[in-house]
């Protein structure tokens, strides 16, 4: 218990839940921004990886760090219209197209990782983000490392939920957007076009989601490898049905999940008379369980899934 005890009471452990839930609140809200106009995702995992790689790589051709965010940005963006294209220009099947996606995107950043390294059995380094100490704020006592010691892509991340959270309840676009993924023959009605909203709601969130993958290879760490997203994706999909589609939720899930994967960590120094892949899997077996427990309260968008033709109904 003492030990335990120690571990919730050590600032590294914040620290590191902090920069755990980085990659995961960049892909939630961009999951979150597609199925709010309507459209589910499952390629957030291939491009989450093509964020990494393209990040990655950008730096590692001598590009700046935030040139490296904006590449992989735009290269999510290119995936969403793409993904768009079929699921809601075309009308195919969202969940196909998705996994398609996934498979493309982490497969071609395998393709293109060794045609530009052909050569390095390990993989090559970059100097990566550090963190950014802001003056007095970060010597406060407990949350001062916590909050205000962290690498600038995390304030990005941060000040994205605050950002959607606001435009989704307190503007125009976003009633737009929420009334896309809710009843888009009304929104056609008013004259928005639905298309063209989801298309671009769609390449938006795709270009959030590849910054969560660039962060891991800019931030996180210093280098790219075809699997270090680890299913991140695949728990950026459940966060938000657990966040019940709002941003706030998001990024309280994001650090829920994110304290059982630094917690586990911590946990397997001080007891050795357990396996260690009990502790891996621990995180998930936990999300698993708070997913059941608030999707049962969840409120699905009305028109998630279902294509738009207009004049059918």
């Amino acid at each position: 218990m003492t030990a335990l005890l120690d571990i919730l009471g050590s600032v590294g452990i914040w620290e590191a839940v902090l920069r755990i839930a980085t990659p995961l609140i960049f892909g939630t809200l961009g999951v979150l921004l597609c199925e709010r106009v309507g459209v589910l995702n499952l390629g957030v995992e291939g491009v989450m990886t093509f964020g990494a790689m393209s990040g990655w790589l950008t730096v590692f051709m001598g590009g700046d760090l935030w040139l490296g965010m904006l590449v992989a940005g735009l290269c999510g963006a290119v995936f969403g219209l793409l993904h768009g294209l079929f699921t809601v220009s075309f009308g195919l099947s969202q969940h196909v197209t998705g996994l398609g996606i996934t498979l493309l995107a982490a497969s071609l950043s395998y393709f293109i990782f060794r045609l530009a390294v052909p050569t390095a059995s390990s993989p090559p380094t970059i100097d990566p983000f550090r963190a950014v100490d802001i003056p007095l704020m970060s010597d406060l006592p407990l949350v001062g490392r916590v909050l205000f010691g962290q690498t600038a892509p995390t304030y990005l991340a941060l000040g994205m939920v605050v950002v959607l959270a606001y435009a989704m309840y307190r503007t125009p676009l976003g009633l737009a957007i929420r009334m896309a993924g809710e009843n888009p023959h009304a929104l056609d009605a008013q004259g928005v076009d639905p298309i063209r909203l989801r298309l671009l709601a769609i390449a938006a969130g795709s270009a959030v989601m590849a910054l969560g993958g660039a962060f891991l290879t800019l931030a996180a760490f210093n280098s790219f490898f075809p699997t270090m997203v680890q299913g991140r994706g695949w728990i950026c999909v459940a966060l938000v049905v657990f966040a019940s589609w709002r941003p706030a939720r998001a990024l309280l899930g994001a650090l829920l999940f994110a304290f059982f994967d630094a917690f586990q960590l911590r946990l397997q120094t001080v007891v050795d008379t357990v396996p260690y892949q009990f502790f891996l899997m621990l995180p998930y077996l936990l999300s698993i369980l708070a997913l059941v427990i608030m999707a049962r309260r969840a409120r699905v968008p009305q028109a998630l899934m279902a294509p738009y033709r207009r004049g059918e109904r």
